[in-house]
């Protein structure tokens, strides 16, 4: 059985164009084109566009969405979906302690009364991880990182998001495919990794510049054994091969 395109449209939540525009770039084929021209989508469609709204919705840009689904090592559909669904579930926790927090927020004012602070933020995930950074690293690195975070705008944001978004992605899908932490895809994958740290104002360095060795290995062990790291990773399995990855890096050139 397939479907036309207004009513993939509809269910998806998307729309008709965006369904072309994926089609027109190669992403998401037609399963079919009726001979009045309308796009038609069968289920094996269908799965792949809900894992290309999964992937997008993490801010992956297209073309990077492509090279996943497209690439030939790839775990079949529902070992991938798994990977997402791993993600999604951390997510529905992030935001039902949101929910709960706005909530608590909400009642407090209806009844007159001042929100207490340490009700109000639970889940708010921008400083999640201050104690950790400030226990291994200092109160200055936390602050410089925080302080560059705060004076970026919206657009400067957005971007480091999606970098941030593909690079999880990335790493996720690997690990989906046990590749080797000391092959070439994933020390890429670990030099990417530092580079973007470098990128980050209180970010522990060496004289160089560049992150300094024991900051690298600390993350890779808060990545393996904190799950809310893991989950950045599609679980345990990617976070052991970033923290491997990572230290075969500095193998090679710490």
């Amino acid at each position: 059985m397939d479907y036309p395109i207004s009513a993939v449209a509809r269910l998806a939540g998307t729309t008709s164009r965006t369904l072309r525009h994926y089609g027109d770039i190669g992403l998401l084929p037609p399963s079919r084109v009726g001979t009045n021209g309308y796009r038609y989508y069968d289920p094996d469609a269908l799965v792949r566009l809900q894992r290309i709204l999964l992937l997008r919705s993490l801010g992956m840009p297209l073309p990077a969405i492509g090279e996943v689904l497209d690439d030939p090592r790839a775990e079949a559909p529902a070992s991938a979906l798994r990977v997402h669904l791993d993600f999604l579930r951390g997510e529905q926790q992030r935001l039902d302690r949101q929910i709960t927090a706005v909530l608590t927020t909400v009642e407090a004012l209806e009844r007159g009364e001042e929100p207490m602070p340490k009700d109000m933020f639970d889940g708010f995930d921008h400083t999640r991880y201050r104690e950790e950074v400030e226990e291994r690293w200092g109160h200055q690195a936390y602050a410089d990182g925080d302080a560059w975070w705060r004076s970026r705008t919206q657009e400067e944001k957005d971007a480091f998001g999606e970098e941030v978004a593909d690079l999880n992605a990335r790493w996720t899908d690997a690990a989906s495919r046990n590749i080797a932490p000391t092959s070439e895809e994933a020390l890429g994958l670990a030099g990417r990794h530092v580079a973007w740290l470098a990128g980050i104002p209180g970010t522990p360095r060496n004289r160089d510049g560049s992150p300094s060795a024991e900051y690298l290995r600390g993350l890779g062990e808060m990545y393996v054994g904190d799950p809310r790291f893991a989950a950045n990773y599609g679980g345990p399995d990617g976070a052991e091969l970033v923290r491997s990855a990572l230290g075969e890096w500095l193998t090679r050139h710490g």
